[in-house]
């Protein structure tokens, strides 16, 4: 089965929200067996919306909308797809005792706006929405499904899992499809690719290899597709077998987890503690690790120290360190580290000091100049790396230097 997305809104083309249903949807639909195609977003435009779904019904079995079923007149989707199927309206009684819940849930009057979002097409059928005020209608013509939802990322949630999802699976024969992820650092992308050209060209035709890169890591993913999900499991496994055994020195994990949460377990199943001192970075990469659950077993806590008084009372630099040698300095993100070590009581340290840009820089050191360090109790390795000017790049650059770092100091050492 194939499908298509298609997301509808002025707010998503401009750049004021992130289309995050796309992709939330994508991952489900690709659990069950369905594949994801094209993934399609328009404005709050009928004639774009109708050419969207014209051509979406060419190339696909399953058409999934999301967005413009507000009770404003800028929420056009409900007419629209009345307008593509040639349908006249009708009030259904189980969106409108919905509506009226959720009002007097909230003590709120119900408007006539609010009555009328109960309209819907009279050849669809409706699936209650239990989270929100807007129906999810459900059409079907020329052996195509068109399931039309509310934009409100919750509400689109509940609704694919608690009604859409199920009765697709238990309406369709589908194919089982498995992926096996092995992430990868310290090593581009070319060059792995050259390392594991003879297995990626003796896969079948079942199986695809995919090249993920990001920011000096890349994953590699192998996905199968069949009907027998154990032979699958069992044949993904055996290539995935071969693709570490050829690049194992830079294997970081075989599981489908970002590299600060690889990191996290490594140093969790070892018993050992973590703590940053971050200057540039101003704590991103302790949001990177404190995002994941059960990150504290490992991290400790940090400083961003910024000014010059704080990096010598917080971490302990020396006064005589910044004044000879400047903040972005091997010698000052020595210190941060292994202050961070003295003072945070923790077996390794991240320290980060550098020029994040746009400006700032000299010379000497231009923006991107950023200085390094990872300390553990015995020893501490500082590198110097030069980005670009561009601030956030910068910023994310750094923080994936850094563990990459840390990563290498582990492999060492534990």
């Amino acid at each position: 089965m194939l499908a298509e997305i298609i997301t509808i809104g002025d707010e998503i083309l401009i750049g004021q929200i992130v289309d995050t249903n796309s992709a939330w949807m994508a991952k489900q639909l690709n659990l069950i067996g369905v594949s994801v195609k094209q993934i399609t977003s328009v404005s709050d435009d009928e004639q774009h919306i109708l050419e969207a779904l014209r051509l979406a019904e060419t190339r696909a079995d399953l058409i999934l909308i999301t967005g413009g079923l507000g009770p404003t007149k800028d929420d056009i989707t409900k007419k629209t797809l009345a307008k593509y199927f040639n349908m006249g309206f009708r009030n259904d009684a189980a969106a409108l005792e919905m509506v009226r819940q959720i009002f007097e849930k909230y003590k709120r009057p119900l408007l006539d706006i609010n009555i009328q979002q109960a309209d819907v097409p009279d050849g669809c059928e409706v699936i209650v929405n239990k989270n929100g005020t807007a129906p999810c209608m459900w059409f079907e013509q020329n052996n195509t499904i068109f399931i039309s939802m509310p934009g409100v990322p919750y509400e689109m949630m509940y609704l694919m899992d608690d009604e859409i999802l199920p009765r697709i699976t238990s309406s369709f024969k589908l194919p089982f499809i498995v992926h096996k992820t092995i992430l990868t650092a310290n090593i581009g992308e070319s060059f792995l690719a050259k390392e594991i050209e003879e297995i990626e060209d003796s896969l079948p035709a079942h199986i695809k290899l995919a090249y993920l890169p990001k920011l000096g890591q890349v994953r590699l993913r192998l996905s199968a597709k069949g009907d027998n999900e154990a032979e699958l499991h069992q044949e993904v496994e055996v290539y995935a077998k071969q693709i570490i055994s050829k690049v194992n020195k830079f294997v970081v994990t075989d599981e489908d987890i970002p590299l600060e949460k690889a990191i996290l377990d490594l140093m969790k199943s070892k018993g050992l503690t973590l703590s940053t001192a971050e200057s540039c970075t101003g704590g991103y990469i302790a949001h990177l690790i404190t995002q994941h659950p059960g990150s504290s077993a490992v991290y400790w806590g940090g400083a961003v120290a910024y000014a010059y008084e704080l990096k010598e009372s917080i971490l302990g630099v020396k006064e005589s360190t910044l004044n000879t040698f400047g903040a972005v300095s091997e010698q000052t993100v020595t210190e941060m580290a292994e202050g961070a070590i003295e003072h945070f009581k923790t077996d390794y340290a991240i320290a980060v000091s550098g020029i994040a840009g746009p400006d700032g820089g000299t010379e000497e050191k231009p923006v991107g100049t950023v200085w390094i360090a990872i300390s553990s109790k015995h020893k501490t390795v500082a590198k110097v790396f030069n980005f670009s000017n561009k601030r956030i790049q910068n910023i994310e650059r750094s923080a994936a230097s850094a563990l990459a770092m840390l990563l290498n100091v582990l492999k060492e050492t534990v």
